[in-house]
């Protein structure tokens, strides 16, 4: 099996069957380019009309080689598939076929059954540090890691998100080998999904302007960078070719595509998912997830599996902190009002006029079923974007946090935990990089200003305090601190967490395929009483509370899985509360 559905992406270096590899370059904007192997002299490449490069050049997997594209300017292979020495280094011939699986079989699993946990290679110690975790996760009822990009970017630290070689796995983290037996070793227990990151290039070590400026739009510029050509067919089937590498040959059984509205080429998402069905194996299960600013509905009904809810994420976060500024303004007003919503359609813009930008967002979501909505209470993004990286239970009071967590896992949308939560971790999760000079400098400083709008933030003296992210010291501090996993706290909310999940496990996730919302109402204050139909005809009902004082009366549940409250909570909803039940 392993060898039948390999896949060859057009571009980078690709061994043959005669022994030779052939590499092949996209460089419109050379008329020339030239091959360099290990330190002997550079060989010319042939080009089409279309500004493709391609030679084939006796040399074994292990080869070291650069692209000449002008006579002072050696560049890595932009699909460079392994990268040993960083992105300013020679690209390594490699040889998909090496690693032997030992899960060939493995179909994936059903979306229903997704619990997901997100979490960061480099702060677990690598590919195989994240190996030695598995174990846990799976006893805890996580069903699936997600992982923060692991593409190869300047430096030995980084979010993943100034990437700059979509598909060599980072050096810092292992070899490509290593993430492959990663992979492996989950599929005896867990599902893996890969972060990707398509919507921009990181500032270091990213030459493609030098020889192919067409793979750039000008004209369709983002707050990450400069935009993307995805229009073009070689920069199109660039990212597709991306997807369907670490679908097949790492055996990924998903990835998340990040900041999908900054993909102008909206036909793209077609094309993906039609070279996705066409390609993978007969009854294997491959996720397809989006984080997409625009609300984009109609993606979800046409076959994408799933996308994060961050309006669910944001009002959850306006009401348990009281927070405001910012992107929370979209949720200030009537934060109640917008979480039923949330809770009864999906999205909370489907098409208002986003008070923060002044610009309409979203489609209407009503009609989709819970599980293509992922709820969390915290990510990498609303974590480490905030100035000092503070977690929610820094933020929020122990009684509603505790209720929004059992909403979380108890939800029929799918459940995404950041690394730590499990065991209520306080440790910052920080943004960092590694970049030095200018760049250091032109970063700290940015990110500085970038806060200097926030009330915080205001004085000049306060801002020196914002960590630089370039300082390994902030890197270190956001690792979750695993010694507060034996604390008394640590220990009530592993114990917290498995018993949801467990309560998920047995009575919601196996009746989700159609599984629809049927009203969701505000009760008072910060309260609601939410119902869902499950496909084995049961209604779920989920009563919240979120406010400091006592809420109206609710009807009793036939069979109660849950309360928060340190009473029974079945007539009045205690402060701070949850009961959820099935009728």
């Amino acid at each position: 099996m392993q060898q039948r559905y390999l896949y060859q992406p057009q571009f980078g270096a690709t061994l043959q069957s005669d022994g030779t590899t052939r590499f092949t370059l996209w460089a419109p904007s050379c008329e020339t380019v030239s091959i360099q192997i290990e330190n002997d002299v550079s060989r010319p490449m042939h080009r089409d009309t279309d500004g493709i490069f391609t030679l084939a050049v006796n040399c074994p997997p292990g080869t070291r080689y650069r692209y000449l594209v002008r006579d002072d300017l050696a560049v890595p292979d932009p699909a460079s598939r392994s990268q040993p020495e960083g992105v300013h280094g020679p690209s390594a011939v490699t040889d998909p076929k090496a690693y032997l699986w030992q899960t060939p079989d493995w179909q994936g699993r059903p979306w229903n059954e997704a619990v997901i946990y997100e979490l960061h290679a480099g702060l677990l110690g690598g590919f195989d540090g994240v190996s030695q975790r598995l174990d846990e996760l799976k006893a805890l009822g996580i069903t699936a890691i997600e992982i923060m990009p692991v593409n190869s970017f300047g430096g030995t630290r980084n979010w993943g998100y100034d990437g700059v070689l979509p598909y060599a796995p980072s050096c810092a983290y292992g070899e490509p080998d290593s993430l492959k037996r990663l992979v492996d070793t989950a599929h005896q227990k867990l599902m893996v999904i890969l972060d990707v990151v398509y919507n921009h290039f990181g500032p270091d070590g990213n030459f493609l302007h030098e020889y192919a400026e067409a793979f750039f739009d000008n004209e369709n510029n983002s707050s990450w960078g400069v935009g993307i050509a995805f229009a073009k067919p070689q920069v199109a089937n660039f990212f597709i070719d991306n997807v369907l590498y670490w679908l097949m040959e790492f055996r990924f059984d998903g990835v998340r595509i990040d900041a999908a509205s900054a993909i102008t080429d909206h036909a793209w998402f077609g094309k993906l998912r039609e070279r996705v069905a066409r390609q993978i194996e007969p009854g294997r299960h491959v996720h397809l997830i989006l984080e997409n600013e625009n609300n984009d509905s109609g993606l979800l009904r046409d076959g994408f599996t799933a996308q994060w809810n961050d309006d669910g994420h944001n009002v959850l976060h306006v009401m348990l902190t009281g927070e405001t500024e910012g992107y929370y303004e979209m949720f200030a007003d009537n934060p109640t009002s917008i979480l039923a919503r949330v809770l009864h359609e999906g999205f909370a813009y489907q098409g208002e006029v986003n008070p923060y930008s002044g610009k309409k967002r979203g489609m209407p979501s009503g009609d989709l079923a819970t599980d293509k909505f992922i709820l969390f209470l915290q990510n990498h993004d609303q974590t480490g974007n905030r100035a000092l990286g503070e977690r929610l239970i820094s933020l929020a009071s122990p009684e509603p946090l505790h209720a929004a967590y059992a909403l979380l896992l108890l939800s029929p949308m799918i459940p995404m935990l950041f690394m730590g939560e499990e065991w209520g971790c306080r440790s910052p999760f920080l943004f960092f990089c590694d970049f030095h000079d200018e760049l250091a400098n032109a970063v700290r400083e940015g990110r500085r200003k970038e806060f200097a709008k926030f009330s915080a933030f205001q004085d000049p003296e306060k801002r020196k305090t914002i960590p630089d992210p370039n300082a390994l010291s902030t890197f270190d501090r956001s690792r979750p601190d695993r010694k507060e996993r034996d604390t008394p706290e640590g220990r009530i909310w592993l114990e917290r967490t498995r018993s949801l999940l467990a309560l998920r496990k047995h009575w919601i996730a196996p009746y989700l395929t159609q599984a629809h919302s049927l009203n969701a109402t505000v009760i008072g204050d910060r309260s609601i009483l939410a119902r869902w139909k499950l496909d084995n005809g049961s209604v779920l009902s989920i009563a919240l509370n979120l406010s400091n004082h006592e809420t109206c009366r609710i009807s009793e549940p036939g069979r109660l899985l849950y309360s928060s409250a340190s009473r029974r909570a079945v007539e009045e909803l205690p402060p701070g509360s949850l009961v959820a039940g099935l009728e």
